[in-house]
């Protein structure tokens, strides 16, 4: 089978698909400081220890190493990802770059989201950047023919993590009987794809010839309201009526500088997406998590682990005022 190494490997999209290549019989190896204790790494998989935001050390793990596939969950910014393509030209048949569905036009100008759908983010800077690392890969492959896939996620999660603002503090709210802010009037689609589910696609992309020089995203096909996924949460948390307060997305981010910019570049438009081309290059998708289900994993995973509910109490606070909550 071929051989793939993964930049990063642990986190919360990457570990499942190191999980799906592993099973699939790649031979897999990751490079990463090796810190992440959430999601091990399965038997088999090679760790190269290395610093990625220092040259030497990753240059130092790769060392007269080839792969078939070099995964990159891992950059951020096109002079990172030039450090890496650099490195690797002539050394790789494939180079998947993970960008976001984020990157695709705000507003959206039209559903569903197709890879054809115009690339701007006026609101976010994260997307923006990764907009700019596609352009340089896209170049890369159109100059010099270097072997380069994009795969876009949308909003992917595991058991550690609540798609909800705030995490657990949103969800100690829902237990205590208090308000929880979600924003907009609630009724637009968001589509959230367990990581397992994407990594059945993803594995389909890689060492695959028809994917070189293509870009796909990769998500589930269950659209959902964000009531619909606080009320979720809130279910799996054993609170039958939550407490829910719309509040507009716009007075969300001026309040809340820190999350405002995916708020308004990603989460307050509606997605629905077309996998028809992914789906091409593995069929037979099936959504295995839907997310009532994922919600009972992630409120299983932090009350299995109390350390991880944590309250951040100056957002605690920020929630009370948006939400309406007077002072005592």
């Amino acid at each position: 089978m071929p051989s793939i190494l993964f930049l990063g490997g642990t986190g919360r999209i990457s570990a499942s698909c190191v999980t799906e290549a592993v099973g699939l019989g790649f031979e897999v190896a990751v490079v990463n400081r090796g810190r992440s204790g959430l999601r091990p790494l399965p038997e088999g998989v090679e760790s190269l220890r290395a610093d990625l935001n220092d040259d030497a050390s990753l240059t130092t793990a790769l060392v007269g190493r080839e792969f078939d596939v070099v995964a990159d969950f891992m950059s951020f910014a096109p002079d990172r990802l030039q450090r890496n393509v650099d490195l690797l030209t002539g050394r790789v048949g494939q180079y998947v770059f993970i960008s976001t569905a984020s990157a695709y036009a705000k507003p959206v100008p039209s559903l569903p989201i197709r890879e054809s759908t115009p690339l701007r983010n006026p609101f976010w800077q994260y997307s923006r950047d990764k907009i700019a690392c596609e352009d340089f890969l896209t170049a890369r492959y159109r100059e010099h023919g270097f072997p380069a896939t994009i795969v876009r996620p949308s909003h992917t999660y595991d058991r550690f993590g609540s798609p909800l603002m705030g995490g657990w503090t949103q969800i100690a709210r829902m237990r205590q009987g208090r308000p929880v802010l979600v924003h907009g009037d609630g009724t637009s689609l968001w589509t959230l794809t367990h990581a397992s589910d994407f990594a059945y696609s993803f594995a389909g992309v890689l060492g695959h010839p028809a994917a070189i020089g293509q870009a796909f995203h990769i998500t589930g096909d269950e659209f959902l309201t964000w009531d619909a996924i606080a009320t979720a949460l809130a279910t799996a948390a054993g609170v039958r009526e939550p407490l829910l307060v719309h509040v507009s997305s716009e007075a969300i981010a001026a309040r809340l500088p820190d999350h405002g910019d995916a708020l308004l570049g990603d989460k307050a438009h509606s997605v629905i997406f077309d996998n028809t081309a992914v789906r091409a290059l593995r069929p037979g998708f099936v959504q295995r998590v839907p997310f009532h289900v994922g919600a009972r994993q992630i409120i299983d995973a932090y009350d299995a682990n109390p350390e991880r509910q944590i309250v951040d109490a100056e957002l605690d606070a920020a929630l009370d005022e948006l939400t309406g909550v007077l002072p005592s």
